[in-house]
């Protein structure tokens, strides 16, 4: 137990559970689902999550969950996931979040894991907490009665129909597939395959219970909207492991006849586009980060993933939160790096939360560069580093959390 300005820290306990539940449902403006909530308790229970007390007084909370994150290369990462972040409203500006998370991070340093990660509810708060935004998803819309696609298109064959209790039980194998090869993706634990075919009704934005479509390779769920603006099909999760399922199950989202405007969230790199003889029909209604990062341990994270092409150069990394920064040389061969802290004279020199940014994938070095977030001694060193982080595929983030 700790205490600070007045306010105690603890470890979350099962007594806690109504003020904790009172708090997120403020917070968030949820009315929270007995059912839903005991759920995602299995997930982020309360016993691992932290919370600061004014008195006997919930008025703030954090929760807490290691995940198996895939990071580029294909090499997989036990990683510090973070949720369920609060302060009551009545308590803001007097510093209850930091304590939470100074005493979070302690925590995740004692357990050794590399990364932290979050789903975030706003864009400016975190940045000096050393986290920067890792992952993007492009939300997309299309109106189906136009889509010819290209000759060379794969076919539906493959693609069924399938009830929703098989494709609980077919689902899951095939995602544990496709997360193994997409950087971003994390492993989905059961409790979380089971929050998602529940289909709370509170999630489905006033449209029908979830459909879904397997292939060997491949599956989509989704829902119909019937909307004054009209009826429209939202692909709530597309999931292929190859390019063949991916264009399959298009096809047969395409071919749903009753329904003029396709809705769904894909990867800013994600060949849909280019499937349809115009591009253009495609349209993006918004482009926003999934998934925030932090480096808990440099050399650890730096090591874990693969590059493009050897490097040769050393790093200082600023962290502002906790001491996970210093000067770090770092050496790639073959697409494997070796790191560790050195005194010699620094090549590059970023912020922790935009070594985050650029960690996975989705970020390039470049640009960074251009927005003054990276300051490199030439522009060799520049093009070396930016060449090496690139990644062959845009990060995804698996599921939300």
């Amino acid at each position: 137990m700790t205490q600070t300005s007045g306010i105690t820290l603890r470890s979350g306990t099962a007594a806690d559970g109504d003020a904790v539940r009172l708090l997120g449902d403020t917070g968030f403006g949820v009315v929270s689902d007995p059912v839903e909530n005991e759920r995602t308790r299995r997930l982020f229970s309360l016993e691992n999550g932290i919370v600061a007390l004014e008195g006997d007084r919930v008025v703030g909370f954090t929760s807490a969950y290691p995940q198996t994150l895939t990071v580029p290369g294909g090499h997989p990462v036990k990683v510090e996931s973070l949720a369920n972040v609060t302060v009551a409203p009545t308590h803001r500006r007097r510093g209850i979040l930091r304590a939470m998370y100074t005493e979070q991070h302690r925590r995740t340093e004692e357990r050794g894991l590399p990364l932290t990660v979050f789903t975030a509810s706003q864009g400016g708060i975190y940045g000096r907490f050393g986290y920067g935004p890792s992952i993007c998803e492009q939300r997309i819309r299309f109106d189906r009665r136009f889509a010819q696609f290209h000759s060379g298109t794969p076919d539906p064959d493959g693609v069924e129909m399938t009830a929703i209790a098989e494709a609980r039980r077919v689902v899951p194998a095939i995602y544990d597939r496709w997360r193994r090869v997409r950087p971003g993706a994390q492993s989905r634990p059961e409790p979380a395959w089971d929050a998602l075919f529940a289909d709370h009704p509170r999630f489905r934005g006033g449209g029908t219970e979830l459909f879904a479509f397997t292939h060997p390779d491949g599956y989509a769920l989704y829902r119909y909207h019937r909307r004054e603006s009209g009826a429209a099909i939202e692909v709530v999760e597309l999931r292929a492991v190859t390019t063949d399922a991916h264009a399959a199950l298009w096809r047969a989202l395409c071919a749903l006849e009753l329904f003029d405007r396709i809705e769904a969230t894909i990867a800013p790199d994600d060949p849909l586009p280019h499937l349809f003889t115009d591009p253009r029909l495609v349209h993006t209604t918004s482009l926003r980060d999934a998934l925030w990062s932090r480096l808990m341990d440099v050399p650890a994270a730096l090591t874990a993933r693969s590059y493009l092409a050897d490097l040769d150069i050393v790093v200082a990394v600023h962290d502002p939160f906790r001491a996970a920064g210093g000067v770090f040389e770092l050496r790639v061969r073959e697409g494997r790096a070796e790191c560790a802290p050195t005194t010699r004279e620094a090549d590059v020199e970023l912020g922790i939360d935009v070594l985050g940014s650029v960690y996975l994938g989705a970020h390039r070095i470049r640009r960074m560069a251009a927005a003054h977030r990276i300051r490199a001694k030439d522009e060799a060193v520049l093009r070396a580093l930016d060449l090496a982080f690139q990644t062959d595929r845009e990060p995804v983030l698996g599921w939300s959390f």
